[in-house]
């Protein structure tokens, strides 16, 4: 499974939380959220575009979390089951309603099933 994948990548590259889902009761201010927004499969190439949300106490934490995400991503694609990585779009994504700072980094990710 691709979010199993990511989110194990991740855990071990950055040393950080990562949770498929807002934690609810969670005491740290500094975690990662990752969600897969879509995918789509053509000539057995399976692609999926994920929504990676950087946590933090603050703008400048949840900005500097964003960065050490997009360092982390540009070697996923060193895995044998992942054709490529690629940067869609990230962005400032505060949520105002919970009043929690976060980032969100949205990656389209080409691989092979497994």
């Amino acid at each position: 499974m691709i979010e199993k994948l990511v989110r194990d990548f991740l855990r071990e590259k950055l040393k950080m939380d990562i949770f498929f889902e807002y934690p609810k009761n969670y005491k740290n201010k500094s975690f990662i959220v990752v969600e897969k927004t879509g995918s789509f499969s053509n000539n057995r190439l399976l692609s999926a575009t994920f929504a990676i949300q950087s946590y933090g106490d603050s703008l400048y934490m949840a900005a500097l979390n964003n960065e050490k995400v997009k360092e982390a991503m540009e070697f996923l694609a060193n895995d044998k089951r992942i054709g490529s990585v690629k940067l869609n779009s990230d962005y400032n994504f505060t949520d105002v309603e919970m009043k929690k700072y976060r980032y969100q980094a949205v990656f389209d990710i080409y691989y092979y099933k497994f």
